[in-house]
């Protein structure tokens, strides 16, 4: 019999954390309230998560304020910077 785990994975291997996607909880409710703002924007807006950008942007930059998750450019996470959506919101809205 090998000297395996329980579903025959090796014992002592150490596990390799994901680079992204997991990150601490908000155990105190540092955030709560962002988090409050995001979820009652997506109820609203039908859970179009594009309407929403602005409130889980806040959200983000509070847990990264906290150190609940790493700090991060926001446009590495998906947001434009704000000159930048001025400028294509002006474009979308001149067709």
């Amino acid at each position: 019999m090998s000297a395996g785990g329980a579903f025959g994975g090796t014992r002592g291997a150490r596990p390799v954390p994901p680079e992204k996607g997991v990150f601490p909880l908000d155990h105190m409710h540092e955030c709560d309230l962002e988090k409050k703002e995001y979820l009652t924007c997506l109820k609203t807006a039908g859970h179009n998560s594009g309407k929403c950008k602005e409130f889980s942007k806040k959200y983000l930059q509070c847990r990264m304020e906290k150190n609940l998750m790493a700090k991060q450019d926001m446009s590495e996470l998906g947001f434009r910077k704000d000159n930048e959506a001025e400028v294509s919101e002006g474009k979308e809205s001149n067709k």
